[in-house]
């Protein structure tokens, strides 16, 4: 009886074991910041910032009436009105902006809107030497466009993609925010630095030409962006870190700040299961370690999902040890689990303290209750809808 429960044991603490390790290695990693490239723009040619928009009438004008004072010289924007039923269109014409219409209602998502733009620009002279993604509820600035068009010249890169502070946001945003730091920012220095290469965050995204060009971009998979990452990368063009460029989107409401997650994290937490295994195999095969992490980072769940796995794998692992397993599993998830939450102490101290309160930041277990119908419904159907971001 004791050795079969030191084998179930071992068998449920090895994925946490892995997964929690794999969470603290890379927090540890991001925490130093990332030397940005230089920014210098030459005559290369043009930049074009693609904005896909589906009814985004309430902040376009906003949205491009800021992004029309930081446009360096050589910046121009191409606003895809997407299946629109509001004036969408009408009213990104009066900010100043080339627009596209775009009315297929049996093709609906990002990826879709992408591909046209993309297509639009294929037919051009000289399309561009660099597209810019950026979402229409987004804002960024003159440095940021600079330092992230200096980046994509050669290769697809990421800006660093965060929510707003918020400090007198309810404590459940806060956190949300907070997590949502450490996925934008934290982490993917921490990826680029282990793996060579970080994830496509959907907005402040930059691709060169050619590789927009050729890019599996018509597709209406939720997490479009991530799993487009995941495709430049099989093609031998990774996404790299633009260090020293930031797009801020505006924080939600608790019921917006839900329902993103929700989009998200199901979205993620499906292309996860589909890809990282693979990738993790693909990258044994060939020996190259930095694949493997990418695999295997692709396989950390979100954060409140990891820490509830955690918990309830140490509740778990506690009964066992109680019926005769031996403890080392035990102690050696709870041991790297707090080594995942002083990484995060770490983390809150360095970049997380405007996006977090101290007051906020007690009431995490409270968050991670919070989420549990929202992991309870993914388990029962997968968000589908095209949902735009922070909202």
């Amino acid at each position: 009886m004791e050795v079969i429960a030191t084998i179930v044991a071992v068998a449920l603490a090895v994925p946490l074991v892995v997964l929690t390790a794999a969470f603290a290695i890379e927090v540890i990693a991001g925490l130093r910041t990332l030397r940005a490239r230089a920014a210098t723009l030459g005559a290369e040619g043009p930049v074009v910032i693609v904005m896909p928009a589906n009814d985004e009438a309430a902040v376009i004008t906003r949205t491009l009436t800021l992004l029309a004072a930081e446009l360096p010289d050589g910046f121009r924007v191409l606003v895809v009105a997407d299946n629109c039923t509001d004036d969408t269109a009408t009213l990104a014409e009066q900010a100043g902006a080339a627009v596209l219409r775009r009315d297929d209602p049996s093709q609906r998502g990002k990826g879709f809107a992408l591909a046209f733009a993309r297509d639009h620009l294929a037919a051009q002279p000289a399309p561009c030497a660099v597209a810019i993604v950026l979402d229409a509820d987004c804002t960024i600035d003159r440095a940021s466009l600079t330092a992230l068009a200096a980046a994509a010249r050669r290769t697809p890169a990421q800006a660093s993609y965060l929510m707003r502070p918020e400090r007198d946001a309810a404590p459940m945003v806060q956190v949300s925010n907070f997590a949502f730091a450490i996925k934008n920012l934290v982490r993917q220095r921490g990826l680029q630095r282990l793996a060579g290469r970080v994830n496509l965050t959907g907005t402040g995204m930059a691709f060169p030409w050619p590789v927009f060009r050729d890019a599996p971009l018509a597709t209406d998979d939720i997490v479009e962006d991530l799993a487009l990452g995941l495709d430049l990368a099989q093609r031998g063009t990774p996404p790299r870190f633009a260090a020293g460029a930031t797009v801020w989107s505006a924080a939600s409401s608790a019921e917006g700040t839900l329902r993103q997650r929700t989009r998200w994290e199901g979205g993620f937490i499906a292309t996860s299961r589909r890809h990282a295994l693979p990738a993790i195999a693909a990258g044994l095969r060939r020996g190259d370690l930095r694949a493997i992490w990418a695999g295997i980072s692709l396989a950390v769940p979100p954060l409140t999902l990891l820490l509830l796995l955690d918990a309830l794998g140490l509740i778990a692992l506690g009964v066992l040890a109680l019926i005769g397993a031996a403890a080392w599993p035990a102690l050696l998830l709870g041991g790297l689990l707090l080594l995942a939450l002083a990484a995060l102490v770490a983390a809150w101290a360095r970049v997380g303290r405007p996006f977090l309160s101290g007051a906020a930041a007690v009431r995490l277990p409270l968050y991670i209750l919070w989420k549990i119908p929202l992991y309870l419904g993914l388990a029962r159907k997968r968000p589908t809808d095209w949902l735009r971001a922070g909202r």
